[in-house]
């Protein structure tokens, strides 16, 4: 039987993290890319391979994990102007949308991972894009997604599977997967070694794990903390 592999796009975030768990625990081999955009927060780059070298050790799939690459893409911070490659306020735009929305960059960064998993003999992409709680990103949408897919296999002449585990799961679940995933020891990963804070804060830690708990990433990622609790009868460990 062939090989399986996929490429995770890892941020160093708690979806990716899950994401990259749930790669582990399906494919036989496993590589991950991540991108340096000029983010806010950057820091989430340097916790990439904290977590990289933890998951090795976590469970019987960690020898699946395989290389890493970090790739460059200076040209989104110069041609946006969002409150993630800008010290602005995170507001919501005419749009709708909150500033923090980077216009293309999940579209970029599927490009660029499309064409690396091209090069590595690689044909299935893993993202933790979401479209059941999220910030109303539209290039978070599976349609979105899925429509990248196939533009994608058309353009490279060479079919492209694009996986989103996280898509129709609220971030509560996105707990609970990774508790079912990698128990208590996951958990803890993504406690203290993942970075979701758009204000790159890694100096306050809350029950949910380390950020400024003001921004939309903290909201989110709070606010599925204390729902996965309630739904399992644990509200002391919630932090409520």
């Amino acid at each position: 039987m062939p090989e399986s592999s996929a490429l995770v796009l890892f941020s160093g975030g708690q979806d990716s993290t899950v994401c990259l768990a749930w790669a582990l625990d399906r494919y036989d081999r496993v590589e991950t890319v991540g991108f340096r955009y000029g983010q806010r927060h950057g820091v989430e780059l340097e916790q990439r391979e904290v977590i990289r070298s933890k998951l090795r050790h976590l469970g019987a799939q960690g020898h699946r994990l395989g290389g890493d690459t970090v790739l460059d893409l200076p040209a989104l911070q110069s041609i946006s102007d969002t409150a993630l490659t800008r010290e602005t306020e995170i507001t919501f735009a005419a749009t709708g949308l909150p500033t923090t929305f980077v216009p293309g960059r999940n579209l970029l960064f599927l490009t660029y991972a499309a064409a690396l998993a091209y090069r590595r003999g690689i044909g299935t992409l893993v993202g933790g894009m979401c479209e059941t709680d999220f910030s109303g990103y539209p290039d978070c949408r599976n349609d979105t997604i899925q429509a990248m897919a196939q533009a994608l296999s058309l353009g490279l002449a060479s079919p492209v599977a694009i996986e989103t585990p996280l898509m129709f799961i609220d971030k509560a679940a996105t707990w609970e997967l990774a508790s079912e995933l990698g128990g208590k020891e996951l958990i803890q990963i993504i406690l203290e070694d993942t970075h979701t804070c758009y204000m790159g804060d890694r100096t306050h830690r809350h029950p949910w794990g380390y950020g400024c708990g003001k921004c939309p990433a903290c909201d989110l990622r709070a606010k599925g903390w204390t729902e996965w609790h309630t739904r399992t009868g644990d509200t002391a460990e919630a932090g409520t």
